[in-house]
């Protein structure tokens, strides 16, 4: 039973028993609790018309660690007088969290929802309820709520950097021999005959001379044989708490590599072990990089197979010849194989979070790391407490060991 029904209920003893007893006191009492009951009524039926709520995060870019909030607005179609105005909003795995509004005596009505700082990922505004109390309080109504939709986004947090410690090429491990980087581009791909009102800069004068006909150059753009980024969601390679987690480091490692790359020129694209291995194509670094760190907010580890398994699979951004960086904590037998076996037609780079490390065990290189590192493959480790930037950009575990 609430307030108003309470009152009723007094309201309604009181006068019975002035009835019966002829208590004029009774009576005034009575009906005094019987008139606020009717005035709480009404005020309820034209306090629960429709509330039209705007939800602003802020920051919009927001990064893990920074103080995230929501500015709320509160417009009322009634202009009848409130007490206590809050707003309540189911916020993903955060929970509910609400704020008192300002400014109830009109028609709207103002607030902040502080969620503190924050750490990486995607948290949609699931319900908003606005609970509105009355001067007396007796009664509060939830009236109904148009809201547009909205999310907080969280995204990594990344690192700058300059250089890269897979830079140097990859130095073979039958030959040793170096591979450079090209930039996009086009690669001389045939020949063909000449059309009228072509370019005589694309003509190819020796196979022209050889047969006696113009022949011109077929060029074939290679933009799309640029960077590959691949990160490991495996689950068992998820150590610690956010945001100090492997697979947060992790992240922030796929992302800070992506950008390098993407702020070179070079086409570069995510791609996710995890469920639904989602890819995000970047081929400008002003207009497409920011999609791609969204999408890196959202990421977990849920992966539902090792590295070793997607790395033998068929997903289509392994089937070119691009660059491939490799970001995981999980190296096993399947994954240093599939990662070998890659090798004879991409260049690879390995990042090895030492997931151990989160746990606050000991810890050594991996001998699956050792391994890759010993056929030439460009490898850098990232230990609980290290700098990313300057992990990196360091040397990679091959040259070091080559000393």
């Amino acid at each position: 039973m609430n307030a108003r029904h309470g009152a009723l209920a007094l309201g309604a003893v009181a006068l019975a028993a002035a009835i019966s007893s002829g208590s004029t006191a009774l009576a005034v009492v009575g009906l005094g609790f019987l008139l606020a009951s009717a005035l709480t009524w009404l005020w309820t039926w034209l306090a629960e018309k429709p509330i039209r709520v705007t939800q602003v995060v802020r920051p919009t870019l927001a990064v893990e660690g920074d103080r995230v909030r929501i500015a709320v607005e509160a417009e009322r179609s009634s202009g009848i007088p409130l007490g206590a105005v809050s707003v309540r909003a189911t916020i993903g795995r955060l929970g509910e969290r609400s704020t008192r509004l300002r400014g109830h005596r009109g028609r709207l009505a103002v607030g902040e929802i502080d969620l503190g700082a924050l750490p990486r990922g995607v948290h949609a505004i699931a319900s908003t309820e606005v609970l509105c109390g009355d001067l007396l309080g007796l009664v509060t109504v939830t009236p109904p709520v148009a809201c547009e939709p909205a999310t907080v986004i969280v995204r990594p947090r990344l690192v700058d950097l300059e250089a890269l410690f897979s830079d140097a090429g990859r130095i073979g491990g039958a030959g040793r021999r170096l591979l450079l980087r090209r930039a996009a581009g086009f690669d001389f791909h045939s020949v063909r005959d000449y059309e009228p009102g072509e370019s005589l800069r694309r003509v190819h004068w020796p196979t022209s001379a050889r047969r006696g006909q113009l022949m011109v150059k077929e060029l074939e753009d290679t933009a799309h044989d640029g960077v590959v980024v691949i990160l490991d969601c495996d689950p068992a390679g998820a150590v610690g708490e956010r945001p100090g987690s492997s697979f947060d480091v992790a992240v922030r490692a796929a992302g800070s590599i992506l950008q390098a790359h993407a702020t070179r020129g070079r086409p570069t694209t995510l791609v996710s072990t995890g469920q639904g291995r989602a890819s995000t194509s970047v081929r400008s670094a002003v207009a497409d990089l920011d999609g791609a760190v969204t999408a890196l907010a959202a990421v977990e580890a849920d992966a539902r197979h090792g590295l070793g398994r997607f790395l033998r699979g068929d997903h289509p951004r392994l089937a070119g010849n691009a660059e491939l960086a490799i970001v995981t904590a999980a190296i096993d037998r399947a994954a240093v194989a599939a990662v070998l076996g890659l090798c004879k037609r991409h260049v690879v780079s390995v990042v090895w979070i030492d997931a151990a490390s989160f746990a606050s065990r000991p810890t050594r290189v991996d001998p699956g790391v050792l391994r890759l590192a010993s056929h030439g493959i460009p490898t850098a480790v990232v230990r609980r407490g290290d700098d990313l930037a300057a992990a990196l950009s360091a040397q990679p575990l091959e040259a070091v060991a080559r000393g």
